[in-house]
């Protein structure tokens, strides 16, 4: 068992004998004000960069810190974590995911003003409409530091084997020391599970 950590080979916390526990829900992190799973890019092209300039104007949240060419390349990885999901047997009906942590991790609810966290258990989803990058999108597709994760994304079934070797993010890594996986990412390709909290 081996863990790739700031490019170095180093060994992996979980012995090979410890009982792995994957989480059995699913996390939301949202600004109270707005309500939870709003997304920019399932907005139409230009309102989504109106309402981000607009949160770049307020300040004061991590999402008013984004570089100017946040939505272009968002929209480029989701594409491509969409097209990975399907050749791995996946079955999104979204074209843009809904975004969710395995997990709970307290330092993304630190990016809102006023954050709230929303919990739905994991069997509320259909596993062909869940897709999981180990880190959040943007460094598990764009990063080149030599880690295995990198540009890879998992089926549901896979997360045991994925916890065993590198961790649950959010407890080997809490403080981001280690490089940028806080937490490992759901993307939800389907509203219906959803659709109670929308």
């Amino acid at each position: 068992c081996r863990r790739f950590l700031r490019g170095l080979r180093l060994p992996c916390r979980v012995p090979p004998d410890a009982e792995v526990t994957v989480p059995d829900f699913l996390s939301h992190y949202y600004e109270a004000a707005n309500g939870p799973f709003r997304s920019l890019t399932r907005l139409a092209p230009g309102e989504d960069e109106r309402l981000l300039d607009q949160i770049r104007r307020v300040g004061g949240v991590f999402a008013g810190r984004r570089a100017p060419d946040y939505l272009a390349v968002r929209r480029g990885l989701e594409a491509r974590v969409r097209a990975l999901f399907v050749a791995a047997g996946g079955r999104p009906i979204l074209q843009h995911p809904h975004y969710l942590i395995l997990g709970v991790c307290p330092w993304v609810k630190s990016w809102y003003a006023e954050g709230r966290e929303l919990r739905i258990p994991l069997a509320a989803f259909d596993p062909a409409t869940l897709s999981f990058t180990y880190g959040d999108t943007f460094p598990a597709m764009r990063y080149q530091d030599g880690k295995p994760t990198r540009g890879r994304v998992y089926r549901l079934h896979q997360l045991r084997d994925l916890i065993a070797e590198f961790g649950l993010p959010q407890e080997v890594n809490p403080q981001g020391h280690l490089g940028p996986d806080r937490y490992i990412e759901a993307q939800v390709w389907d509203e219906a599970p959803l659709a109670p909290y929308l």
